[in-house]
C-alpha cells in the first residue's frame, strides 16, 4: 500500500508514518508533505493508493487543494475540526481521525479501506459543497415589528414561512402569525437547510413542524404542519421539488 501523507505538523506526520508500518509492514510513505501548493505539485505527477489529509495545512485549507487537481484517490482525513464539520467529510471519505491519533482508531480505518478500495471514488464536489454548507453561518433569528413594538424570533422557533397576497408571514410553533420583510427566495437562501425545505414557491417548513405525511399523485407528498395551517396555505410539495424533499427527510 502506498501512501501520502499531506500534514503540516512534522511530528505528527512521522508519528502517523511510524504508526502505519507498525500496522501494515509493506505500507510505503511516498512523501510527507504540509503544505497546498506542495500537494498540487505532488499529485499532478504522481498518484497514491490513500492519502491522509489534515485540514489545515501551512498555506491555507487543504480543500484548495482539490479546485487545482482531479482526485480520485480514498482520502481519510485527519483533523481537528469540531463534530459538526466532520459529518460533511464523512460523506466522501473512508473515514476520519481526530487528533492525536489513536493506533486502534488508525487500525479501524485502514481496515476500512482495504474492504472498500475496489469501489470506492471521491466525490469531490459534494465534499466541496459539504465543507462549504458547514462553513456558511445561517440565520439564527428575526426582529419583527408589530406597530411601534419590536419582537426577536429565533430561528428554531418558526414552524413555516408562506407568502400571502404580496406578504410574506411566518408562523411559529406556538401558533404566532408574524410579517417578515424578507421574500421567500432570500430565507431559503439564509436558512439552514438542514433543518429548513422550500416545499414549492409559496411554503418554507421547518423539519420540526412536519407531523405527518401522505403519499399524493405525481409521486408528490402532503404535509400536515403544527401548528395547523389554514386553506389557504397549500402543503403538498412540488412535483420538482418531491425528489429532494425525500432525500432531506432520509438524511
Amino acid at each position: 500500500m502506498k501512501v501520502l501523507i499531506i500534514e503540516d505538523e512534522s511530528i505528527a506526520a512521522k508519528r502517523l508514518e511510524e504508526m502505519l508500518k507498525e500496522i501494515e509492514v509493506e505500507c510505503e510513505v511516498l512523501a510527507k508533505i504540509g503544505s497546498v501548493k506542495e500537494s498540487v505539485k505532488w499529485l499532478s505527477s504522481y498518484e497514491a493508493d490513500l492519502i491522509f489529509l489534515d485540514i489545515q495545512l501551512s498555506d491555507g485549507l487543504s480543500f484548495s487543494i482539490f479546485e487545482q487537481v482531479r482526485i480520485t484517490t480514498p482520502i481519510i482525513f485527519t483533523t481537528a475540526y469540531d463534530q459538526y464539520a466532520i459529518k460533511a467529510f464523512r460523506l466522501n471519505s473512508i473515514a476520519y481521525l481526530l487528533k492525536p491519533i489513536r493506533k486502534r482508531e488508525l487500525e479501524e480505518s485502514l481496515q476500512k479501506y482495504n474492504t472498500m478500495r475496489k469501489a470506492f471514488s471521491v466525490d469531490v464536489d459534494k465534499l466541496m459543497a459539504a465543507f462549504s454548507d458547514q462553513a456558511k453561518v445561517y440565520k439564527e433569528r428575526f426582529l419583527i415589528r408589530i406597530g411601534d413594538m419590536l419582537k426577536k424570533v429565533t430561528a428554531d422557533e418558526v414552524a413555516y414561512i408562506f407568502a400571502e397576497d404580496k406578504s410574506v408571514y411566518l408562523v411559529t410553533l406556538d401558533d404566532k402569525k408574524l410579517p417578515v420583510d424578507y421574500s421567500l427566495d432570500a430565507l431559503e437562501e439564509e436558512l439552514d437547510p438542514n433543518k429548513f425545505f422550500r416545499v414549492h414557491r409559496g411554503l418554507i417548513v421547518n423539519i420540526e413542524s412536519i407531523e405527518n405525511m401522505m403519499a399524493w399523485t405525481r409521486s408528490r407528498v402532503k404535509l400536515e404542519l403544527k401548528p395547523r395551517t389554514g386553506k389557504n396555505i397549500d402543503t403538498i410539495v412540488s412535483t420538482s421539488r418531491s425528489g429532494d424533499f425525500k432525500e432531506w427527510m432520509n438524511r
